[in-house]
């Protein structure tokens, strides 16, 4: 018996991918929820995909009305305005519930217009064990941003969607639904497999996830004095304030890793590396903020994105005068 929820998965792959693995994971999802699967892949490569996968899910392209640069975001609005059921939950290709998380995911949706699981690596190859501090970190202090989200669909499209021409999709989101009076939550042990990038894809997300922080100018200004102070204190030489710094981090990252019993998919060695992580964010927000001086914003496949979310203010005030036109 399928649950009353679905399943929406937006994805853009650019070369041929092995579909044995993602087959069987559409084929354990559809014996649970409806699945609608929105590919904006190359034509080549949707027939691929649609001979594969049409009489087992709902495949489409994204609807020809969206047209935000973010790909990502014209699927998930595809998705929504096709799905069956008000409770729907967004993932990545990457992203692989099981059952319990998938159920307490839609059964969440029952209090909030939004709920935020906790993604973790598997396998744990080392660069998704590096990126894994910047998760503990981020639990430590509230909760990490992950690669899936449940939303009620009725309170989203209240509120006239969602802006896709911003980096910080996800963000982004759930700023619409709160400026739209909704709720959301991020259970710290709700916690939800995803796979890890390649290599490749790990060093190319390195600066677009430093710019996010634009939307976030605490955590923007913090990133950026991390290596003026790094540097003011080699210079003075004060290398036991460097070390309880880093200690700091580690610690800060421990306690994230404990928190809503994360130690049971997060590593010890993760928090280990949190300075690291901290060091690496630190160049990069540099390097993001030159982006932005030099060139407008940060490069997102052949364009230039300047915003990466919208400010809060400015979404009550849209979400408002989207509702006065509807009325």
């Amino acid at each position: 018996m399928t649950w009353p929820a679905t399943y929406v998965l937006p994805l853009r792959w650019r070369q041929e991918e092995p579909l044995d693995e993602p087959t069987a994971y559409l084929r354990w999802l559809t014996a649970r929820m409806e699945v609608v699967v929105v590919d904006g892949s190359p034509p080549a490569l949707f027939e691929h995909h649609h001979r594969a996968w049409r009489d087992l899910v709902s495949h489409v392209r994204p609807d020809a009305r969206f047209t935000f640069t973010s790909g990502k975001v014209n699927g998930v609005l595809t998705g929504l305005h096709l799905a069956a059921h008000d409770h729907v939950v967004v993932a990545d290709d990457d992203v692989r519930y099981d059952e319990e998380a998938l159920r307490r995911t839609v059964d969440l949706l029952d209090q909030y217009d939004v709920v935020l699981p906790q993604n973790y690596f598997d396998p744990l190859v080392w660069h998704a064990r590096w990126d894994t501090a910047r998760t503990l970190l981020n639990r430590g202090v509230a909760h990490d941003w992950p690669g899936t989200l449940g939303v009620r669909r009725s309170r989203l499209l209240r509120a006239g969607g969602y802006d896709g021409d911003v980096l910080f999709e996800n963000l982004e989101l759930v700023r619409t639904v709160v400026a739209a009076g909704g709720s959301h939550t991020a259970p710290l042990d709700l916690f939800v497999r995803r796979l890890p990038p390649t290599t490749a894809q790990f060093w190319s997300q390195r600066t677009r996830q430093a710019y996010d922080e634009f939307a976030r100018p605490p955590l923007l200004v913090g990133a950026l004095a991390v290596l003026p102070a790094l540097t003011a204190l080699l210079v003075r030489r004060r290398g036991d304030m460097i070390l309880a710094g880093a200690g700091a981090a580690v610690t800060l990252a421990e306690v994230g890793r404990r928190r809503g019993s994360g130690a049971a998919v997060f590593p010890a060695s993760a928090s280990l590396m949190a300075p690291c992580w901290l060091l690496e964010r630190a160049i990069c927000s540099w390097i993001a903020l030159g982006q932005r001086l030099l060139f407008g914003g940060v490069r997102y496949g052949d364009v230039i994105l300047r915003r990466a979310a919208t400010r809060p203010q400015e979404l009550r005030s849209r979400v408002r005068s989207y509702a006065s036109s509807r009325a």
